[in-house]
């Protein structure tokens, strides 16, 4: 279905970046996985995942895995990274913008005006500027040929208009990823392409795992602790059972944009 198409998954390392970049390997693409977790060293969040180990996983499915470390808020590094891919393969056609990192900074209890200012900063730049600065340097090379596909994963349905996600920075950041669907959505038509977000619920990332101390084959076991840990979604099936077979990702190229909230889709309970 994708063999000879070329994905950027831009936060590749884990959880719904990783799952995406490995359900488009086993779809044949080649997958350039990008952050900044690697086997030559950890980033701040200090998780062992690696884009090593998600390149290796893109191959084991039949795909082509290339990893790359890239520090995301670094435009010269992200330009440098386009620019790689255009002399290795000549083409980008499916820009995945999941970086995140935002987690460790949410504060959940507390409002605005007792927060702390940096850390609600630092969110926005994880969350927002990372997908600015990598969409400005790919979209050149998307743009080129008809058929391009942006996916910026998010939290919530609406940009702007929906329920307040509880916290006030990661509020502002989840409905800014969405308008930023909305806004390449608009730039891309002409061009033949479009851009979606998506909504991937509640996922048993690999910190979210270690959190409840199970594994993904005994996650059931965490909903003795917490009853809502069944609404959980494996993040594989965002990445293949989820996004993959939406009609909208299949609509023509240039098609309006949509949001698509995985959440409300059947969850996998393999």
């Amino acid at each position: 279905m994708l063999t000879g198409r070329v994905a950027l998954v831009a936060g590749a390392t884990r959880s719904a970046g990783r799952a995406i970049a490995v359900e488009l390997g086993a779809l044949g693409a080649t997958v350039y996985a990008t952050g900044r977790s690697s086997r030559l060293g950890r980033s701040d969040l200090d998780r062992p995942e690696t884009i090593e180990e998600t390149a290796d996983l893109v191959d084991a499915v039949g795909g082509r895995g290339v990893p790359v470390r890239v520090d995301h808020s670094d435009p010269v590094a992200v330009a440098r990274l386009v620019a790689r891919i255009e002399d290795e393969v000549g083409r980008l056609d499916i820009l995945v913008n999941d970086v995140w990192g935002g987690d460790g900074l949410t504060d959940w209890e507390r409002p605005l005006w007792e927060q702390s200012l940096d850390d609600g900063l630092l969110m926005v730049r994880r969350g927002v500027e990372t997908h600015l600065v990598t969409s400005h340097a790919a979209l050149r090379l998307l743009s080129r040929r008809r058929g391009g596909l942006v996916v910026e994963v998010t939290d919530g349905a609406h940009d702007g208009g929906g329920a307040y996600r509880g916290s006030f920075f990661y509020d502002l950041v989840k409905a800014s990823v969405i308008r930023l669907a909305v806004a390449q959505a608009a730039e891309l038509a002409r061009f033949g392409s479009t851009a979606v977000s998506v909504s991937p619920g509640w996922l048993r990332s690999e910190r979210m795992l270690d959190r409840y101390g199970v594994t993904e084959a005994t996650w059931r076991e965490a909903t003795a602790r917490e009853p809502h840990f069944c609404c959980s979604e494996s993040p594989y099936f965002l990445g293949g059972g989820g996004w993959l077979r939406w009609p909208l990702i299949l609509l023509p190229a240039g098609s309006p944009v949509g949001h698509c909230p995985a959440s409300t889709s059947p969850a996998s309970t393999a």
